[in-house]
């Protein structure tokens, strides 16, 4: 109780951030729009940042857009090598970023993988009760939700699009793994080397309920996830409901690096998307540079993520 009490008071005193740069490191400043706050799930405490664009009024609906971190990151670090805020405050959403405790994972590391001893599922459960506590105290329109990820934090993503597929309309993975794929430390360690794991089946998806559309990003360089976890992650979207692979198309814009596209459709409808990055790593492209785990020289991740998000709402608008 003595340390719960403690934790919660220094979650509330935490006094709201955003990012500066200055010689290489991280200055701290207050912002109305970068705001941090609690939420409590089955995995106790989780704290999170929220981003919201400047002056949203009360009549206003806005997508939500969640963004889950990687192994070695928090929630201010993918902020800043991202830079999906600067995206947010240009369309107009909001950008939930749930953050790991240390306390569960030294590296702050989703427990993507943990599900027979069920911490996975905790961490969802905590996950959405961040999630939760967004749409009942912002604008958030409850339509238009979306979830993404880079390393553990996207394998944590496809994770909970799979328990919840008809809460969310669009998911967006980087340097991630596809869930059930792994269910122990051992396995995700197998599986992250390319080795041959046992896969586990996706749950079924209820009739009334539509698949959201899944966009995966991965570099043909990654030495910590093997590329083929991208393909397998798309591949295995597509198969739940049918889908074909297309003709992979190469696309290259300007010095970044190319990129291999393939589409999974279903009678037309867009059901997964596979971007191959040559030449990335583990890191995220098109990312702002002087930062672990970015890449600026990939194509910009985060404008193809939301993209491929805002065409998501608008199919399901009409």
């Amino acid at each position: 109780m003595h340390v719960g009490t403690k934790a919660i008071k220094k979650g509330l005193r935490a006094t709201p951030l955003v990012r500066q740069r200055v010689t290489g490191k991280k200055v701290m400043a207050k912002s109305a729009n970068w705001t941090t706050g609690l939420a409590i799930g089955t995995a106790d405490l989780r704290r999170y940042r929220l981003y919201k664009p400047p002056s949203v009024r009360c009549t206003e609906s806005l997508p939500l857009l969640v963004m889950l971190h990687g192994c070695g990151q928090d929630a201010e670090a993918l902020a800043a090598s991202s830079r999906m805020n600067t995206i947010a405050a240009r369309e107009r959403f909001f950008v939930l970023y749930p953050e790991q405790d240390r306390l569960s994972n030294v590296h702050g590391c989703w427990n993507w993988y943990d599900t027979r001893t069920g911490r996975a599922q905790a961490e969802m459960h905590s996950i959405s009760a961040a999630i939760e506590q967004i749409c009942r105290t912002q604008a958030v329109d409850r339509g238009r939700l979306a979830l993404a990820g880079i390393s553990a934090g996207a394998c944590m993503a496809v994770l909970l699009a799979t328990q919840h597929p008809e809460r969310f309309r669009a998911i967006a993975m980087h340097s991630g793994i596809a869930p059930g794929v792994a269910h122990s430390s051992a396995g995700a360690i197998k599986a992250m080397f390319g080795k041959n794991v046992t896969i586990s089946p996706l749950p079924a998806i209820p009739p009334n309920v539509r698949l959201p559309a899944l966009l995966v990003i991965h570099g043909t360089s990654d030495y910590v996830v093997a590329p083929g976890n991208g393909a397998e992650a798309a591949m295995r979207w597509g198969e739940r409901v049918g889908a074909r692979a297309s003709k992979p198309r190469r696309v290259q814009r300007g010095t970044r690096y190319a990129a291999m596209i393939t589409d999974y459709r279903n009678s037309g409808r867009l059901i997964a998307t596979l971007c191959e990055v040559d030449q990335l790593g583990h890191a995220w492209s098109g990312g702002a540079a002087g930062y672990p785990y970015s890449d600026p020289k990939g194509p910009d991740a985060s404008r193809m993520i939301w993209s491929f998000i805002a065409r998501q709402f608008t199919k399901a608008a009409d």
